[in-house]
């Protein structure tokens, strides 16, 4: 199975819920989301970082949209091995020891530190997919030079972003 992080935002657009994400930036995160319910692996922090921003900014309560769903599905399956890779990550100074010490990722969003520091510590070497956050998009390449795999589902979001 292929394995994952996914970062908030992709559930938050595949429910609808960000009204910069056009319509063909809606359906590949609800076809991500449901890629991974079907046949994939999703990797969590073991500290529930991930999985409380996940609540956070979808819940589990009321008639799920597609992105509230993926989130019972992790919530459902964060204990079943096959399904969900927890992984430690340490804190450090307001972010994580497994975060890279890179000069060029030291503005790299503080809050999204977690899902980098979790890609790197998987055993699985999973992608890091993201719809409309810019910062994956405008330091891809200082993070692919780490090692970090991002799939940025929405590249059309950026097209007057970095090159």
């Amino acid at each position: 199975m292929k394995a994952f992080v996914v970062d908030a935002n992709v559930a938050v657009v595949a429910n609808g819920q960000a009204s910069q994400a056009g319509p063909d930036c809606v359906r590949a995160c609800v076809a991500a989301l449901a890629g991974i319910k079907d046949n994939g692996t999703i990797v969590l922090d073991s500290g529930i970082l991930i999985l409380d921003e996940y609540l956070n900014n979808l819940g589990l309560a009321g008639k799920p949209g597609v992105g509230q769903a993926f989130v019972k599905w992790v919530f459902d399956n964060q204990a079943v091995v096959e399904r969900c890779e927890r992984v430690a990550i340490r804190p450090r100074d307001g972010s994580f020891r497994e975060f890279p010490d890179a000069l060029e990722l030291a503005h790299f969003h503080i809050d999204d530190h977690k899902y980098v520091a979790v890609a790197l510590a998987s055993r699985n070497r999973p992608k890091v997919l993201n719809a409309v956050d810019s910062d994956w998009w405008t330091y891809r390449k200082p993070l692919r030079q780490q090692g970090v795999r991002v799939r940025n589902l929405c590249p059309r979001q950026f097209s007057a972003a970095v090159p």
